[in-house]
């Protein structure tokens, strides 16, 4: 049948309509930031009857990192970071605070409702100014805030993370971000940015150790066990299990070379639980010889692994 000048009128004013919403779906694509993160400051300690600063500086903060345009990657809704940081302040006076910061990360497994936790870390330096109501803004070209510097260094750190589970290396772009922050914080008085002998697991130390190729098993690690490992368990248990047991092996190469290492730590502060449960369920492989992997790598946490029903 020919088309009628209405038909080919109502077809037009589809194409615009379509156009439209193409265009608007791009746009708030396009504003889209990287991270849903919640920030949490707790003064508890401190005994302030005034909460109002707190309250002032909890909304600042999650306003900075939500909805701070931190690359030039465009991200989609769902494709958001999720995060959390819990502030406890220690004590308080004018416009000085000295506080611990307690970072944490995840994100989905493929095919699953499941989040798999990533970065678990606390952070016992973190003294900074602040004024009620100051402007809180980055600048990559110079360190005008503690409060500012640290939350930005990780904020880098938990997207580079991110990075590193999607593809091998893939963080590098954002820990160089973060050991840029850490250079300008050299001159600084505020702890936590320089290597020490008493403390080898300052921020310096955490990047310094991300970008350093004598921690590789770790990046390598990160990737397969939860690009090849995780995302593969919802498709085939069995064979997403034996790639995240042979992840946990990487680990012992690297203890030979680095005991204690720092990053071993991180990674087992954050999946430990995980790790039991995976394991204690569904397809059997060996467990006992990925028990004594475990209490190799990570003997402080030998009564979680010991847990591990098989």
């Amino acid at each position: 049948m020919p088309q009628t000048f209405g038909t080919k009128l109502s077809l037009k004013a589809m194409n615009k309509v379509l156009t439209f919403v193409f265009l608007l779906l791009f746009a708030f694509q396009a504003t889209a930031q990287e991270l849903n993160c919640t920030i949490t400051v707790n003064s508890d300690q401190v005994g302030q009857t005034n909460q109002q600063i707190f309250k002032t500086l909890e909304r600042s903060l999650n306003d900075f990192v939500n909805k701070n345009k931190w690359t030039d990657r465009i991200y989609a809704e769902n494709e958001r970071v999720s995060a959390r940081m819990f502030i406890t302040v220690t004590e308080y006076e004018s416009d000085r605070f000295n506080a611990n910061i307690q970072i944490q990360s995840s994100r989905p497994v493929y095919n699953t409702s499941y989040e798999t936790p990533i970065f678990n870390y606390k952070d016992n330096s973190f003294d900074f100014q602040y004024q009620e109501f100051e402007p809180l803004v980055y600048n990559p070209n110079s360190f005008d805030s503690n409060l500012v510097g640290v939350i930005s260094y990780y904020v880098y750190v938990i997207l580079g993370l991110d990075a590193d589970t999607f593809s091998l290396q893939g963080g590098d772009e954002y820990y160089r971000i973060a050991q840029n922050i850490v250079t300008q914080a050299q001159g600084t008085s505020f702890s936590g940015w320089t290597q020490t002998a008493q403390d080898n697991r300052t921020r310096f130390d955490l990047i310094d150790d991300l970008l350093s190729n004598t921690f590789r098993e770790y990046r390598i690690a990160m990737y397969n066990y939860h690009r090849k490992g995780m995302d593969v368990l919802g498709d085939n248990n069995s064979t997403g299990k034996q790639v995240i047991s042979g992840s946990l092996r990487l680990f012992e190469t690297l203890i030979k070379r680095r005991p204690n290492a720092f990053l071993i730590q991180t990674f087992f502060d954050a999946k430990s639980e995980e790790i039991q449960n995976v394991f204690s369920d569904g397809p059997k492989i060996d467990i006992v010889k990925l028990k004594e992997t475990l209490n190799r790598v990570a003997p402080f946490y030998s009564s979680t692994w010991n847990a591990i029903k098989y």
